[in-house]
């Protein structure tokens, strides 16, 4: 089947955040997964270039615009890259054929467009208006900026939101637009009800860094997208005012909203004001990718808001990582070659056929796989750490090293059933740990032969 899975488009006016890393994180685990089922997966991520806070911050810098948001998308790039994410597409807005789309759809969308003068408040780092009632129960101040509302007059193109709401609050009732996880749906609604037109213009003269409204649209055989991921604080934008416009296109909305929460630091909010923000490349280079992609794949809940300490990350490296799958890995292919169990042998077992390992998880973990299709990742790792945890314990029950003193071939057998349940569990974390991928190599090669450093160096308090 084919699957289309988009991200968030962050701005480019700041470094990748930890709140960044966590979209692409879900949508590459969705991504890899859906591949491993079989299906051909389009992946889209990519930066939002346009705006008053951008061009703002250029300003300051004394930097051309256009270079500032040339250097700064580059950023982005290189980080989804240092994730490990593996996207097929990368959408820039200030693409010309981008632009070129943004105009086409707005043509398209003019029976719902009107212009009217806007008095009222404003917030720069949000790009967008607020409400009396907003600016009043934030005491006149943007909660997740801490910056002032300005107050403004101008002239604006509006969305009439209005023309959609009964047809939006349908979809997302039937789940035709389904919302994850489940207890957004109510809040959305709420919020559906109160929704006003939206904006969607800025005069010249207060924004100079967009595109220029005018005086088809082509969607690919993905569309529509299987999965969109964005975080909790833009999910109105993206069930909304998103669907609002498809529909006035005329165009099939996404199937699935996956709205993840915030990651906390010692159980506040990240804020620079306050100096608690994690820098995400520094925990990257702390312990490298595959441990940051499991603490945040099993620690951080794909749903709700999570903590993290640097003390819970080298918990989970040390305690988790490096003692249940590392060294697990590291004991189970020197038993298998002490005990001479090579790729001939577990053929022989009908552990492997022609040299690859023949999953049963697809059949035989339906838990595993219904957790996964629900997008629900967090208790999917658990899942599969579950049967990690397991092989452990049976080589300690089992003990197949006194069991070779007496039979060598019992060893043997004892082991080739020890690696298939290996291998199942490791397959099952191929979506979140690209190392999965070496440990198959390991015990699907010719001889088996551990490998020469741990995949998991401790590290110990000094």
């Amino acid at each position: 089947m084919k699957k289309y899975i988009t991200t968030a488009i962050p701005y480019v006016n700041g470094v990748p955040h930890l709140g960044h890393a966590e979209d692409y994180l879900l949508a590459d685990i969705a991504a890899r997964y859906m591949r491993m089922c079989g299906d051909d997966v389009r992946f889209q991520a990519g930066t939002d270039e346009h705006g008053n806070k951008i061009e703002k911050k250029a300003l300051d810098l004394g930097i051309d615009v256009k270079k500032y948001v040339d250097e700064n998308s580059a950023k982005f790039q290189e980080f989804i890259k240092k994730l490990g994410v593996e996207y097929t597409d990368f959408i820039r807005t200030t693409n010309k054929d981008h632009e070129a789309r943004v105009q086409k759809i707005w043509n398209k969308l003019s029976g719902h467009i009107y212009k009217s003068e806007y008095e009222g408040w404003y917030c720069e780092g949000c790009e967008r208006f607020v409400t009396d009632n907003e600016y009043k129960e934030n005491d006149g101040i943007c909660p997740d900026h801490q910056k002032p509302y300005e107050h403004l007059s101008e002239s604006n193109y509006y969305y009439r939101v209005a023309d959609f709401k009964d047809e939006i609050r349908e979809k997302i009732e039937s789940g035709e637009l389904r919302i994850l996880p489940e207890f957004r749906k109510n809040e959305l609604l709420k919020l559906l009800e109160n929704t006003p037109d939206v904006s969607i213009s800025r005069p010249k003269a207060h924004l100079k860094w967009g595109v220029d409204v005018p005086g088809d649209e082509d969607i690919s055989d993905f569309w529509p997208a299987t999965v969109q991921v964005v975080g909790k604080d833009i999910l109105r934008f993206h069930a909304i005012l998103w669907p609002a416009m498809l529909l006035g296109l005329g165009l099939p909305l996404p199937k699935t909203l996956l709205c993840h929460g915030f990651i906390l630091a010692n159980g506040q909010k990240m804020s620079k004001s306050i100096g608690n923000v994690v820098d995400p490349l520094e925990v990257l280079d702390k312990h490298g990718l595959d441990a940051f992609r499991y603490y945040f794949s099993r620690h951080i809940d794909t749903f709700t808001d999570s903590d993290f300490t640097w003390e819970k990350y080298e918990d989970a490296y040390n305690n988790e990582l490096a003692n249940d799958y590392g060294n697990l890995v590291q004991r189970l292919s020197n038993l298998c070659k002490k005990n001479e169990v090579t790729r001939e042998f577990l053929e022989k077992r009908k552990v492997l056929e022609d040299g690859k390992f023949r999953n049963t998880w697809d059949s035989e973990d339906a838990e595993y796989k219904r957790f996964m299709d629900n997008f629900e990742f967090t208790k999917g790792i658990e899942y599969a750490w579950s049967k990690i945890s397991a092989v452990n314990k049976r080589i300690e029950d089992t003990k197949p090293w006194s069991v070779a003193k007496e039979n060598p071939e019992e060893a043997k057998i004892l082991l080739a059933s020890l690696v298939a349940d290996l291998l199942n569990a490791n397959e099952m974390l191929k979506p979140f740990l690209p190392v999965a991928e070496k440990v198959e190599k390991i015990f699907t090669s010719d001889m088996i032969e551990p490998p020469e450093a741990p995949l998991f160096p401790k590290e110990f308090k000094k």
